[in-house]
């Protein structure tokens, strides 16, 4: 809810609700928390939050009365009885004209959402984003903190000759094997260029034993993004990209388990089995996530081999 102080910020007026039971116009006493002297003195209303069972509110920060609309349709995208999760194509389409918006938590609020989000559901972004105004936020070093978000969103906004700034990027940064916000670029450059950059990624990171553990984790996530999304790369090239770290680095076949069993690819069982059983065996973490993919494996090989393996 919208609320002002009142009593010296001892009791609180009630300006407006975007979710829950309360009551414009009411005043409150239960605490609030994180409600500064500098906020108070402003005299603009603040957003308080609090789960309905808390006895405390707690205060994110002031923020202009006329964005009290916009914040109910936000809290509508949420969970509800008729549907457990998030409306996140909604939500998205709801913040992103708030992204660097003058209003500074409304900012703050379109980021975090946008930060959160899906890669399906930003992708849904696409008609109402513009590229250049993206490309002038990835240059502002005031915004170093939120490149990651705004790196995939300029994939998705982009075009060809964002595509080569991307890449002469990604160049250098494999030369110094830079790892800082890698995942974001990678999954931005293959929404670019499509699967015909999913080699690249396979032999720069995935087959070559230079790499860092940050970078090949990087590389796996941006294929990940695009293998749950099963658009601009199709899934099936993602899988044969994740089939290259199981043949190349034997030792780390099961950072890739997961992924494989969330797209429900069940091919590699016997080559995982292999594994297991061979004098070059995983490391532990590894182990276990091989050990869950046979788990999760419906085929009656794989819990044939779980046995045998026992």
């Amino acid at each position: 809810m919208l609320a002002a102080p009142t009593a010296h910020g001892t009791r609180w007026r009630i300006i407006d609700v975007a979710k829950g039971h309360a009551v414009a116009g009411r005043i409150i006493a239960e605490p609030v928390d994180g409600a500064d002297a500098a906020a108070l003195r402003a005299g603009r209303p603040m957003l308080l939050l609090r789960h309905e069972q808390w006895p405390r509110w707690s205060s994110v920060g002031t923020i202009g009365v006329e964005h009290a609309g916009w914040l109910r349709q936000l809290a509508a995208t949420g969970p509800r009885t008729d549907r457990p999760g998030i409306d996140w194509r909604r939500r998205v389409a709801l913040v992103s004209p708030y992204l660097e918006s003058a209003e500074p938590l409304a900012a703050l609020i379109a980021y975090g959402e946008i930060a959160r989000a899906p890669y399906g559901a930003l992708r849904s972004l696409k008609p109402r984003l513009d590229a250049a105004i993206i490309a002038r936020w990835l240059d502002d070093p005031k915004l170093a903190a939120r490149r990651p978000a705004y790196t995939l969103l300029l994939g998705i906004a982009g075009g060809p000759a964002d595509a080569e700034r991307l890449e002469r990027r990604l160049d250098a940064v494999w030369a110094s094997r830079d790892a800082t916000n890698l995942g974001a670029m990678l999954a931005a450059d293959l929404e670019l260029r499509g699967p015909s950059r999913v080699a690249w990624i396979a032999t720069k990171y995935l087959a070559d034993r230079g790499r860092t553990m940050a970078e090949i984790a990087a590389a796996l996530q941006a294929l990940g993004e695009h293998g749950d999304e099963n658009g601009a790369v199709p899934r099936a090239r993602v899988i044969q990209a994740f089939l290259v770290l199981i043949k190349e680095r034997k030792p780390m076949a099961g950072l890739v388990a997961e992924h494989l069993a969330d797209l429900e690819y069940w091919d590699a069982v016997s080559e995982y089995a292999a594994l297991l059983a061979s004098d070059v065996p995983p490391d532990p973490a590894s182990r276990g996530a091989i050990v869950t993919y046979l788990e999760r494996c419906p085929r009656a090989e794989a819990k044939a081999e779980l046995a045998s393996l026992k």
